[in-house]
């Protein structure tokens, strides 16, 4: 007991440190469940140990996922997206399967049913990863992120019917023709029992946990009702996950859709860690180091092959921009593909090395993956003419530099465009640019870090460069780079607490502004005013 409590106390904190890090960094916390299995793997001496009590619980982190997807899923939204959901969806499935399987087959010699498995699984892309990355850069309202949630979430409805596949493949005892009547009887079953009979239970019993308006009560109905529809599904000869999804669907139809996938988020995320932590205790570094040109040759081929898949469905209907970008969110491989690799182990249809050293495959690119993501807009400029650092023209001298153009950025060009002042805007946000452009602003894409940038936006000729960025990492590269290049540049920078404005003290900058002082600042003279025009009015 008192090995197990030091080992769990180890795992959480290794996990709570990593993770801290990585957000520092945009770095996916999945990457943490990882390293955290394989450290303390090493540490406690049970890397490769039979740890199937540890998969079983993790697995339902995968059930969990599958059930917020169909959170996701309502018949509307499938109605609305069903073009580019089945069509880019199926293309890209269907394409990468088919290109992955010859390579598999005739150039590695893989038999017919491992090439199979392994084409499927490394066609899927990472839900896990990418959908989050997409709603907290806003970057799912763009192009590039409709067409790629849509394809992903094809994907994930693709994911049953290949994990069926898979059960089919072991079963010796029935025929072909036996198997799919069995499964579609079976699909029949619990389409009736859980759209016909539990559609109605389902929102009784939630109605019923929130009347109780206890929030115990209603998190133990959602898992009641997750738990239970895996149950059937696998009962039915299904897997838990399509249990799980079903369910989704059918709460998101209800009032309660909102308050379900905020309940169930956080278990959903600890599940989730579980399952990584689970695929990480089974890395052999020393086998992992000594085979590491093959891993990364794989995953390199398996990359450009999808980016290249992508890239040519997205561009059939779409500019350059938003094709690239799109095959580099979706080019790696995701996280079913564990679940799958792992179920043909279980179901010997594949050795236990061959998918060990496949898993290994799929953990480099969800590692990689998050970098990728972060410089998404950067790397698409290598490849569009439209974006290059060459398109930069600026003629004026005193102008000023605006760097960014979210709210505070825009407020200020309105207020410099209000003045009849020179300025141009700088971002390394493409969709920042194509909003300033469209506002009839001098708007270029660039990274203020960089010096060919500087030269051209002539730096050392400008007024003033006005910082208007968030993130502190980047307000220190930024004028790090601008003050090597240019000593005597009049930067003026906002800071939000004197703790990063201590952290700024080493840059030698001639302004700072604190944003809460002038909006506080501001406050009172509104308030002064509207103080003196009702004594104005009383005398």
């Amino acid at each position: 007991m008192e090995h197990f409590l030091i080992t769990l106390f180890f795992t959480i904190f290794i996990a709570t440190t990593l993770n801290i890090i990585f957000k520092r960094f945009g770095i996916s916390h999945i990457i943490g469940y990882i390293l955290t299995g394989v450290i303390i793997g090493y540490a406690f001496h049970f890397n490769g140990v039979d740890v199937k009590n540890l998969e079983t619980i993790g697995e339902f982190g995968i059930v969990f996922l599958m059930f917020t997807i169909g959170l996701e899923m309502s018949l509307s939204k499938i109605k609305k997206m069903k073009d580019i959901l089945l069509i880019n969806g199926f293309l890209q499935v269907v394409i990468s399967t088919i290109l992955i399987y010859i390579i598999a087959y005739f150039i590695f010699e893989l038999s017919i049913e491992i090439a199979l498995i392994v084409s499927l699984a490394f066609s899927l892309s990472s839900t896990a990863i990418v959908l989050p990355y997409l709603k907290s850069s806003k970057d799912i309202y763009t192009p590039y992120g409709e067409k790629s949630t849509a394809i992903l979430i094809f994907q994930d409805l693709a994911v049953i019917p290949i994990l069926l596949l898979i059960s089919f493949l072991t079963n010796d005892n029935l025929s072909i023709q036996e198997v799919l009547l069995k499964t579609v009887i079976s699909a029949l079953i619990i389409t009736v029992l859980m759209f016909f009979v539990g559609k109605h239970l389902i929102t009784w019993l939630l109605k019923f946990a929130s009347d109780s308006r206890i929030d115990e009560i209603f998190i133990g109905a959602v898992l009641s009702i997750v738990v239970g529809a895996s149950l059937l599904a696998e009962y039915l000869g299904f897997t838990y996950s399509l249990g799980a999804f079903l369910a989704g669907v059918i709460i998101v139809d209800t009032k309660f859709n909102i308050k379900v996938e905020s309940d169930i988020s956080n278990f959903k995320d600890l599940l989730l860690g579980t399952f990584f932590f689970a695929v990480g205790t089974k890395i052999d570094i020393v086998y992992f180091l000594e085979n590491i040109h093959i891993v990364l040759g794989i995953f390199l081929l398996v990359m450009i092959i999808k980016a290249l898949v992508v890239y040519l469905i997205i561009r059939r209907d779409s500019d350059a921009d938003t094709s690239i970008k799109t095959a580099i969110a979706l080019c790696q491989i995701g996280e079913f593909s564990f679940v799958i690799l792992t179920l043909a182990s279980n179901k010997n249809i594949i050795d236990e090395n061959t998918a060990s050293f496949l898993m290994l495959v799929s953990i480099i690119s969800i590692i990689l993956t998050p970098f990728l993501l972060n410089k998404i807009s950067q790397i698409s400029t290598l490849f569009a003419k439209n974006l290059r650092v060459d398109d930069i023209k600026v003629d004026e001298k005193n102008h000023i530099i605006v760097c960014g153009f979210s709210i505070l950025g825009r407020v200020v060009a309105r207020d410099l465009s209000d003045r009849n002042m020179p300025f141009v805007i700088v971002s390394n946000d493409i969709r920042q640019i194509q909003v300033a452009t469209k506002m009839g602003y001098k708007a270029y894409f660039g990274h203020l870090d960089k010096k060919s940038v500087l030269e051209a936006l002539k730096v050392e000729d400008s007024s003033s460069i006005i910082i208007t960025i968030n993130e502190i990492h980047e307000k220190i590269l930024i004028c790090d780079a601008i003050l090597k290049y240019c000593p005597d540049a009049n930067i003026i920078l906002k800071y939000e607490s004197l703790e990063e404005r201590h952290i700024l003290n080493d840059l030698k900058i001639k302004k700072f502004v604190h944003a809460h002082a002038e909006i506080g600042r501001l406050l009172v003279e509104e308030a002064t005013h509207c103080c003196d025009l009702r004594l104005h009015r009383y005398d």
